[in-house]
This record gives C-alpha cells, structure tokens and sequence, in this order.
C-alpha cells in the first residue's frame, strides 16, 4: 500500500476580504488546502466539516471575535488541539513578542502580515502539532 501525503487543511477567518484572498493565494501557493469565510459565525460549522489542521483567525470581527472561534473549535474533539494563529490589527510589532510567549499553542502576529511572515508561522505550527501526535 503506498504512503499518500495528505494535503494540509488550513481555515482562514477573516471579515477583511483582502487579507482572505491575500493568505488563501500564499497559502494554495504552498500547495495547502485552504477554506476561508469572512463571516467567523461560519467558522464553526465549516470546522466541522472540513476539520481543517490550523485555523488562522482574526482576532476582532463584527460578528464573532477570533477568540470566541477559537474557543468553538476547541470543543470539537477533532480539533481541541489544532495550532491557532490569531491576525490582529491592534498589536503593535513590538507587544507580538510577549504575546508568542505566552503558554499554548496559540500564536499571534500583528497585520500586516508578510507572506514569508505567515509561511514561517504555519510551518512552526504544523511541525510541532506533528512531532506530538
């Protein structure tokens, strides 16, 4: 039976229509699968039917903060562990810094975001959800 590498699930949620199609089009780039919404009320339900690998997330939305999606998908068991990167226009370079180091698997970077940015935090990401799993 031959080894079949599985194409990386990624979920963006973001109500900035550009920065969606920005991270989907570095994303697909690196050959991931990426399921976006703007809406993060969506969020949830596409999870669940996706079960995506990473979930990145803006962190203020109109209708449903990043962390109210984040602390949604924790409560599917399929996902209570998936690495989250939280996208904020309201953290400055030099606070993203103190925020990595706080414990858990949640990462934040401060917008703009630059593709190398967002291909290295990804990266981190998934190969630290594989080395525990």
């Amino acid at each position: 039976m031959a080894w079949i590498d599985k194409k990386k699930k990624i979920l963006i949620v973001d109500d900035e229509v550009d920065s969606v199609h920005f991270l989907e089009k570095i994303l697909r780039r690196k050959n991931y699968e990426v399921i976006s919404t703007t809406k993060g009320a969506e969020a949830e339900a596409l999870a669940k039917k996706h079960l995506p690998d990473i979930a990145i997330l803006d962190i203020v939305m109109p209708d449903m903060e990043g962390s109210e999606v984040a602390a949604a998908l924790r409560q599917h068991p399929a996902m209570a562990s998936i690495p989250i990167i939280l996208l904020s226009g309201m953290v400055v370079r030099k606070e993203e810094q103190s925020l990595k180091d706080v414990p858990g698997k949640q990462y934040v970077l401060a917008k703009p975001v630059t593709s190398p940015e967002i291909i290295e935090v990804v990266e981190k990401a998934l190969a630290e959800k594989e080395s525990k799993e």
